[in-house]
């Protein structure tokens, strides 16, 4: 298999061998799978912030949170999670066991990611390999976690829960919660930069890639078990 093939994006999420029945059906291999996922989407975030040139929309209002509060940005991250969550009950979405092992393995691995990562002001060879590093494990913790089947996390499933109650495109409901968390978290001092404007450009692929690199992967497992 050449490497183009390899990494083509995959337009869909693949059943594995991992993706649970429902969203509290729990196995030794999907929580593995889960928390591996959702450890290095945290670690991504975190390289994202120590890069100092621009966050995630909604790290960015994670840190405007934490300047304004006796929070860290892992304890601002949980709280914002939680009041997403909270968000779902006019919506009638209902949480899986991912769903809130997401709010919490997130935000811990992103405060332990900044917490070991060096933090990046003047080489800008390892600010922008901070920030294509951590766009490439977001995209890897997504595709793990996403293909878990446990439940969205908390900002996909308000998005998911706006666009049903609503009847607005996905993509605009998206959009719309991007922009209106961005400009509150730059108001109130959280970083925005280039490194922003690339996440927003290559996440969709980075998810897309590794989603397509999921699916190999379960492939050559079902291929040694025949």
């Amino acid at each position: 298999m050449d490497v183009r093939t390899l990494l083509r994006p995959h337009r869909t999420v693949p059943k594995t061998s991992w993706t649970a029945t429902n969203q509290w059906s729990i196995t030794p291999s999907g929580l593995s799978i889960l928390l591996f996922g959702l450890s290095i989407f945290g670690f991504g975030e975190a390289l994202l912030i120590q890069s100092t040139l621009g966050n995630s929309p909604w790290v960015v209002l994670s840190q405007g949170l934490s300047k304004h509060s006796p929070l860290s940005i892992g304890w601002a991250t949980f709280v914002i999670s939680v009041v997403v969550l909270l968000a779902w009950i006019p919506l009638k979405q209902h949480p899986g066991f991912g769903t809130l092992v997401n709010i919490v393995v997130i935000a811990l691995m992103l405060q332990i990611g900044t917490d070991i990562f060096p933090i990046q002001h003047h080489n800008d060879w390892n600010r922008f390999a901070y920030v294509f590093g951590g766009i490439a494990l977001i995209g890897c913790g997504s595709a793990f976690y996403i293909t878990c089947g446990l439940g969205p996390g908390p900002r996909d499933g308000l998005m998911t829960g706006i666009h049903r109650r609503t009847g607005i495109r996905v993509g605009r409901v998206r959009l719309i919660l991007e922009i209106i968390v961005l400009s509150i978290g730059w108001v109130c001092g959280g970083r925005v930069g280039i490194g922003t404007l690339c996440f927003a450009l290559f996440i969709g692929n980075s998810v897309a890639i590794w989603l397509g690199l999921v699916r190999h992967l379960e492939n050559a497992i079902q291929h040694r078990r025949s």
